[in-house]
């Protein structure tokens, strides 16, 4: 029977060209592997390296090159290497370790493998995608025990069959729970209206560069255009959709096709009406967008007329947009979680805190147990 490679390679950093990578071999010969190629400066073996101390030198990657790298001995067993960031370069540092025996070990399974909770490994996952610094934060502290914490507590109210305080903890972990599912994916804001009412144009003012082609034409968009930005720290994309009308193409009416589809599947969906043309058409659409955001456009045109309960802008001079920014922050999180709070912030996390909430309402202390023992080790 084949027994599985001594030594395992990882690359921690992400695939891609970048300013330095950094290789990890781990298990045991993990310095000789290394010391067979490196050449430091201070012509010290790996192997004698003290745990934390930084070696520069060159490692050879073939018979004629050869990279310029910073040698880290962690532990026992255990070094890493932080080389150029080329694609090139990282591939011919990962097959010149694994030469001779070794396996490739995805980041994601090296996490996995090396945190001690499920928790802790998720989070370091989900930092990995964070897309803002609020985000990250967050991340940061449900990867410091903050959820970890949160689930003990709960597990011990259970216990003690003190319900009435773990369903009120469950459902302040549930109600964050939302921007936890978002802090590595994006909230997903549709942009909406009659054709001509200037989304194009208010796409564009809020993410503060000309993503859009606008044109006086009705219809001029046809596809499903989107950008990527922060709000409140949030990470948002905006898609600015076609204008909705009969369509007097086919192309039009594939573009109207795909607007609907974004529409269903948005987290928050503004409907923008013109102002200074008011059609009944906006009012049929709103009764068709009841949950959505009304965005008065164009109010530095004469005669403009917003609607009772909209948010006036004008995508032209930029006045109102402040104020429409802080309202679609408030849309999308009206209950933010506060510094080191507990987040839930994937799916699994979240059905499970669900699923014991449910069980806890009708007194089922054991389901509640089991489903919060999913959670932890």
């Amino acid at each position: 029977m084949n027994q599985p490679p001594a030594l395992h390679v990882v690359q921690l950093t992400p695939a891609g060209r970048g300013a330095v990578a950094t290789v990890r071999i781990e298990g045991a010969g993990a310095s000789a592997r290394v010391d067979a190629r490196f050449e430091g400066v201070a012509r010290q073996p790996i192997s004698e390296l003290p745990p934390g101390r930084v070696a520069f030198g060159r490692f050879r990657l073939g018979p004629y090159v050869a990279d310029e790298v910073l040698v880290c001995r962690p532990a026992n067993d255990v070094v890493e290497i932080h080389c150029h960031g080329g694609p090139l370069v990282v591939e011919r540092l990962v097959a010149a370790l694994r030469a001779g025996g070794g396996q490739l070990v995805s980041w994601q399974a090296w996490v996995q493998r090396s945190c001690s909770s499920p928790i802790k490994a998720a989070a370091c996952e989900a930092l990995a995608g964070a897309l803002t610094l609020r985000a990250a934060s967050i991340l940061l502290d449900q990867f410091h025990g903050a959820l970890e914490r949160a689930v003990e507590e709960l597990r011990e109210l259970v216990g003690q069959r003190r319900h009435p305080p773990a369903i009120g903890r469950l459902e302040r972990l549930l109600a964050v729970a939302p921007c936890g599912l978002h802090l590595a994916r994006p909230w997903r804001v549709a942009l909406t209206g009659r054709a001509n009412a200037g989304k194009s144009s208010l796409l564009n003012a809020l993410v503060g560069f000309r993503r859009a082609i606008v044109h006086e034409t009705p219809g001029t968009t046809r596809d499903v255009l989107t950008a990527a930005t922060a709000i409140d720290g949030w990470p948002v994309e905006f898609a600015d959709t076609a204008g909705l009308r009969p369509a007097a193409t086919a192309v039009e009416a594939d573009g109207i096709r795909l607007a609907e589809q974004r529409l269903q599947s948005a987290d928050l969906v503004l409907l923008v009406v013109d102002a200074a043309d008011r059609r009944g058409e906006d009012e049929v659409l709103l009764r068709r967008c009841s949950d959505a955001l009304l965005v008065a456009n164009k109010i530095d045109l004469a005669g403009c007329r917003p609607p009772p309960a909209s948010q006036p802008v004008s995508a032209l001079t930029g006045a109102g947009l402040e104020n429409l920014l802080a309202a679609i922050a408030w849309r999308l999180a009206p209950t933010p979680p506060q510094p080191g709070e507990a987040v839930p912030f994937t799916e699994q996390q979240a059905q499970s805190l669900l699923d014991a909430r449910n069980a806890l309402a009708v007194n089922d202390s054991a389901t509640a147990l089991a489903g919060l023992g999913e959670l932890l080790p």
